[in-house]
Parts: structure tokens; C-alpha cells; sequence
């Protein structure tokens, strides 16, 4: 059975705009402390230590969203990771975002695999390929 990658994120004061509800681009913020949720929970170790240790970096190159629901202040989004598409060097996240049982948002960010001391693509390697097996949607 695949466990689900979820993370839970309280939306703060600063994160609305003069609308009262969540201003678009902080949604690729969240869907980004997702995606360090992600490999802090199923890939085993934080973020900064796959770029500092491991030298790995996944800078976006894609990123898309459908806003279904408005979040005010005060709300909490519960963000559910999975992986769409996994190329030799590439992975497609998708986020689906929910406020309680409703879906608020959805989105997909496209990550290329680059060596940090190079900035170049490179090959996922094997075992987080594996881990991402595990998630695909």
C-alpha cells in the first residue's frame, strides 16, 4: 500500500492579499514546503542535506495550477504529494490541495535532477528513483 505524502500548512496573515483570500503565488510556495515534506518524510533525509551532501538540486522548469477554492486567513491547507510522470532526469510533482474534505487547488511542478557543483541534468539516482516509484500517481 502507498503511504501518501502529506503536508499541513496554516495560512498566516501574510499570506492574503487586500481580496482577503490567499494571493496565487503562494500556492507554489506551499506546494514547495510539500515537496520538502516529501523527501524529509519518505525520501529520509531533508532537502539541504541532498543538495549539500548528496549534491543533488531538482530546480523547477514547469510549474502549472487550477485554483478551486479561496483560503482565507486562518484556514489550513493540507497539500497531498504524488508523482505524475518520472523521466531519466526529470519528475513531474502534483499537488492536490484541500481545506478540510474540499479540493482548493491542484498543480504540477516539473523538477530537473542537476549536479549542484555542475548546474548540470543528470540521471535520477536508483534509489530515490525507487522512492518515486512508490509515489506515482
Amino acid at each position: 500500500m502507498k503511504r501518501r505524502a502529506h503536508a499541513r500548512i496554516p495560512i498566516r496573515f501574510g499570506d492574503v492579499d487586500h481580496a482577503r483570500i490567499v494571493y496565487y503565488p503562494r500556492f507554489f510556495h506551499y506546494f514547495h514546503v510539500a515537496f520538502e515534506e516529501f523527501f524529509f518524510t519518505h525520501v529520509g533525509r531533508n532537502y539541504v542535506q541532498v543538495i549539500e551532501k548528496q549534491k543533488l538540486g531538482f530546480p523547477a522548469v514547469r510549474a502549472e495550477a487550477e485554483f478551486r477554492l479561496p483560503l482565507r486567513f486562518g484556514d489550513v491547507l493540507s497539500v497531498e504529494v504524488s508523482v505524475a510522470r518520472l523521466g531519466t532526469s526529470s519528475v513531474a510533482f502534483r499537488y492536490q490541495g484541500r481545506r478540510g474534505r474540499r479540493l482548493a487547488v491542484v498543480g504540477e511542478v516539473t523538477c530537473v535532477c542537476v549536479d549542484m557543483r555542475t548546474f548540470r541534468p543528470r540521471p535520477l539516482p536508483a534509489g530515490l528513483r525507487r522512492t518515486l516509484e512508490r509515489h506515482r500517481a
